[in-house]
């Protein structure tokens, strides 16, 4: 009878595991933030985009009732809440308003909320007016923003 002297051993070592989660670990801290900044700019385009589509919004109204405040019959405007506001949580990351409203002006913006309002401090508050005036109040301004 022989006996084989030599086992096989199956599996890893605790080393290698160590090792293979180490890897791991700074892949993930390289990726996490990357992956976190494009959210924010992909939020930030479609906030963009959106104002875009309430700037048409206005001056449909305008081309309608020759006044951005008020109707063909005196009634105030009232800003309505576009399709592109709430698709995709855009409300959960911006508020969408016309803060300077008068009969031969207008300024739309966009006001970053919980996590965009602490990840975009890039861009910030977004804001387009009737001239086609682009603004953003964070440090890249809005030639960095727009």
């Amino acid at each position: 009878m022989q006996f084989s002297t030599q086992t096989k051993t199956r599996g890893f070592t605790l080393v290698e595991l160590m090792i293979t989660v180490a890897i791991i670990a700074i892949l993930g801290a390289i990726a996490f933030p990357s992956y976190t900044t494009s959210v924010t700019k992909s939020y930030r385009s479609t906030a963009k985009a959106c104002l875009l589509e309430y700037s048409q919004f206005m001056e449909r109204f305008y081309a309608s009732n020759f006044a951005y405040n008020k109707d063909s019959s005196g009634t105030a405007m009232s800003t309505p809440t576009l399709p592109c506001a709430t698709q995709s949580n855009m409300n959960q990351r911006y508020t969408f308003s016309v803060d300077t409203l008068a009969a031969k002006t207008y300024r739309v913006v966009a006001t970053p909320l919980n996590t965009q309002l602490t990840q975009d401090t890039q861009c910030g508050t977004l804001s387009i007016d009737q001239t086609d005036t682009r603004n953003a109040s964070g440090t890249s301004g809005a030639s960095g923003c727009w």
